[in-house]
Order: C-alpha cells, then structure tokens, then sequence
C-alpha cells in the first residue's frame, strides 16, 4: 500500500493562495512570485512545459522531480481543476491542454454532475460527489502500490491534514511574505505532532520541510 502525499508552495507567513489577481492579470504577480523557483526547475520544464534540458538543477529540482515520483492516483478540489473558473461549461476540460501532466485517474471532489473524462497520455478525471474519505478510498484502489497525492487546492488539503489521513507533508517554504490568503496552517495547531520533521534549504533561499510519518 502506497502513501498519501502532499506537496506545496508556502510563504514564509504560511500563505499557499494569492489575492492581487485582476481582470487584466488574472494569475496576478504574487503567484508568479510564489511558484517562481518551483516553475524554473528542469523537472517543471520538462514534464510541464515540454521543454527538454532547459531549467534549474540541485535541491529545488530534486523535490520537484519526487513531486512526480511512484504516484498512482491523485485527489483534487474544483477550484484546482477550474470548475470555479469555468461553472457548468461542459467543454471545459481543465488547464492542461490535451495531454495533462498526470498519466493516472483523478478524482475531483465538486457539487458538479460531470461525466468521467478520459484524456491523451493516460490522465481520467472522475468527478465525485462524495466525502474526501471515499475519494481517497477510490483513490488508493486504483493507485494500488503506488502513492497518493492530494493535489489541492488548500482548503481541500487542510481538510486531509486535519483529518489525519496525509503520511507525508512537503512544503517548499518561499522566502516572500503574502500577508493575505488561504493560510495552510490555519487550525492545525501541534500538527507536527506525530510526524519527524526535516528541513532542507536550498540556494535558492527555498527551506524544503517534510512531515512525514
């Protein structure tokens, strides 16, 4: 049996969202700010981008390429697939073009009724109206031995921490301050509780911090 994994860009303050988005800059600058270093490494570049042998190595791409390492199955919110974005449009097909970088089932927690959506290179996205206990169950069936990974967005992913069903945590620690946004560790006093830390920092000014069981 496979792990429940979960990997995130945090800010120094805690942040793993953004508010400065606008109609104009829809991503908004402080987004770029917080997955800058993530994006520019060789492993983003290359099973992302399509951008062979361009980008970053060292540490940075280390936890990048692990990111997408023995993985089976993943557990994502709405918001994370752009249902929020994109409400009851039956052609949306996600922000990942024809081929997303996944190769495995998906299971998208909405209130949305959507039909299975099978994409090139192997992705399947279920939709599912369910607890975040029977996607995960759903999840783990079809991962077997490989691991899980809870995807995101961050309320979806503190939901997992807080029920205790994660076995490993990473967090690459941003060296900016957000001062607004969803905060990952809102609510989860004494969470290291339970977990060996480790931390890691990299040239980059990026502290990489695993909880894992």
């Amino acid at each position: 049996m496979g792990k429940v994994r979960v990997d995130l860009n945090i800010s120094l303050d805690g942040y793993a969202t953004t508010t400065d988005q606008t109609p104009e800059d829809p991503i908004g600058q402080d987004w770029n700010r917080l997955t800058a270093t993530y994006v520019g490494t060789r492993t983003f570049r290359e099973r992302v981008l399509g951008q062979t042998g361009k980008g970053t190595t060292g540490l940075d791409n280390d936890y990048a390429a692990e990111y997408f390492e023995n993985v089976g199955a993943e557990v994502m919110g709405a918001g994370m697939f752009g249902l929020h974005d994109h409400p009851n449009d039956p052609d949306w097909q996600g922000w990942w073009g024809d081929t997303p970088p996944f190769g495995f089932p998906v299971y998208v927690l909405t209130h949305e009724d959507r039909p299975t959506l099978k994409m090139e290179g192997g992705t399947t996205f279920h939709f599912v109206q369910s607890s975040i206990e029977d996607a995960l169950e759903r999840a783990k069936e079809d991962a077997g031995d490989l691991d899980v990974r809870v995807g995101g967005g961050v309320s979806l992913v503190r939901s997992y921490l807080a029920a205790g069903l994660v076995d490993r945590l990473h967090v690459a620690v941003v060296p900016i301050l957000l001062g607004r946004g969803q905060n990952l560790w809102a609510d989860l006093r004494e969470f290291e509780r339970g977990y060996k830390v480790t931390t890691e920092a990299a040239p980059s000014g990026v502290v990489h911090v695993t909880f894992a069981r």
